[in-house]
């Protein structure tokens, strides 16, 4: 019984070429992962603080600063899920390296918005754990622990997030050196 088999032969650069391939989905689907874990932090953390029989609620909405972090972290997994059927597309097919440069500039993009968030959201932070005295804005986060390690949890997610994003820059950038002009 003889078995016969066709083995493809693989070049280096179409090894190289699945390399980058897992390396885009993998890095996509963990940004997606990740912006979508601050996402879901930040929209489920809320403390209810009484004092002196008065309620008060500390909320992500209140601040538009924590607005804008938690609507770039959906915004940053949404993209990331259609970009990762791009890429998955993409490898399927041997396509123009063209195609890579419209990648590197979309990671760019969402790596810009997810830094900017994550600076707002950092900033808000830092003002709520120690305040700013000369202001008048008094340190909060004595008052609700739990909210600010929520945020400061959802924060390092996304931090995470742009770094996952950043490699995606450089990778979309390497790759698409091979456009010929």
């Amino acid at each position: 019984m003889n078995h016969f088999a066709i083995k493809s032969i693989e070049t280096p650069s179409m090894k190289s070429e699945k390399h980058f391939i897992f390396a885009q989905i993998l890095l996509r689907i963990l940004a997606a992962a990740f912006t979508l874990t601050a996402a879901c932090i930040t929209f489920n953390s809320t403390q209810t603080l009484i004092i002196f029989n008065v309620e008060t609620d500390a909320r992500y909405t209140y601040s538009p600063a924590l607005k804008f972090f938690v609507y770039a972290n959906v915004i940053g997994c949404a993209f990331s899920f259609f970009s990762l059927l791009l890429a998955s597309i993409f490898g399927r097919t041997n396509l123009h390296p063209h195609k890579y440069f419209y990648l590197f500039i979309h990671d760019m993009i969402m790596m810009a918005l997810l830094l900017s968030a994550c600076s707002a959201a950092a900033a808000i932070g830092y003002v709520g754990k120690y305040g700013q005295i000369r202001s008048g804005w008094m340190p909060i986060c004595d008052s609700v622990t739990k909210f600010c390690h929520k945020m400061t949890a959802s924060v390092i997610f996304s931090i995470f997030g742009v770094i996952f994003y950043l490699c995606l820059t450089i990778i979309s950038a390497y790759q698409s050196r091979k456009i010929q002009v």
